[in-house]
């Protein structure tokens, strides 16, 4: 896939095995959801729902490293729906996409259970950015529903013992947990430093519906090596590079 509408750019991700359409100036897929799709422990033969699954690149990174799963993708706006099926049968990879609301689940969807539920949900409450570029990315960051709605509404859609994956902003942790009290346990929170010894920003979690076992906090996931960005230079860490480039799983023991 080499060409594009003048307002989409095609872009590479997993070291250029997957072929992204995205929008030029809406919300752009980055890392986010490649660390997301590593840190899904999902096999073959599993089904997986993915809530606001944008252009796709989660969902298509997940089939590109776990071959064999039924993966559906639920996305609010018409436009970023279109490219991500696009995508999927441009990549070769299947995923049905279903436009909607998650907080008003379509009616396909209210009778089905999955496997798992991932998410990357909006990372700011209305009001935090300011001037948005346009209305997608508007929608892409900034929402007025809460954590807890997008941790419901994944949880209904679970099967008992399915795995909820998420990749969020680590000030939403206790809401994140909140959401998952009394509904899910196993929990593993695996914090996303930029660098070693840097505050974690982000972190990946995922729970397990109806279980009952204890939390886990697990070393840190370190994105770039050495202490600052020298300009032209890349700085990945190995692990980083394993995930970002060639579709490796994230695993912690």
């Amino acid at each position: 896939m080499t060409d594009a509408a003048p307002d989409v750019t095609v872009d590479g991700f997993l070291g250029g095995r997957l072929q992204i359409r995205q929008p030029r100036n809406g919300y752009r897929a980055a890392t986010d959801p490649v660390f997301l799709a590593a840190w899904v422990p999902a096999k073959s033969g599993e089904s997986v729902l993915e809530l606001g699954c944008g252009v796709g690149v989660a969902s298509l990174c997940l089939g590109a490293r776990v071959a064999g799963l039924t993966q559906t993708g639920l996305e609010l706006q018409a436009a970023y729906a279109a490219l991500a099926r696009q995508n999927a049968e441009s990549n070769g990879i299947p995923l049905e996409v279903v436009q909607g609301d998650l907080t008003n689940m379509p009616a396909d969807l209210k009778g089905k259970s999955f496997d798992h539920v991932l998410a990357n949900p909006p990372f700011f409450p209305e009001g935090r950015v300011s001037k948005p570029q346009n209305d997608g990315k508007s929608l892409a960051f900034v929402t007025g529903d809460s954590t807890g709605v997008w941790i419901d509404a994944g949880l209904r859609r679970l099967r008992a013992g399915g795995v909820f994956t998420m990749i969020h902003l680590s000030e939403h942790l206790g809401e994140i947990l909140a959401g998952f009290t009394g509904r899910a346990g196993n929990i593993e929170i695996l914090p996303i430093s930029a660098r070693q010894d840097k505050p974690a920003k982000r972190v990946l979690v995922r729970a397990t519906k109806s279980a009952r076992g204890p939390l886990r906090l697990l070393s840190p996931f370190v994105v770039h090596s050495g202490a600052a960005h020298v300009q032209g230079q890349p700085d990945y860490s190995a692990e980083a590079e394993g995930l970002l480039r060639h579709g490796q799983g994230l695993d912690r023991a």
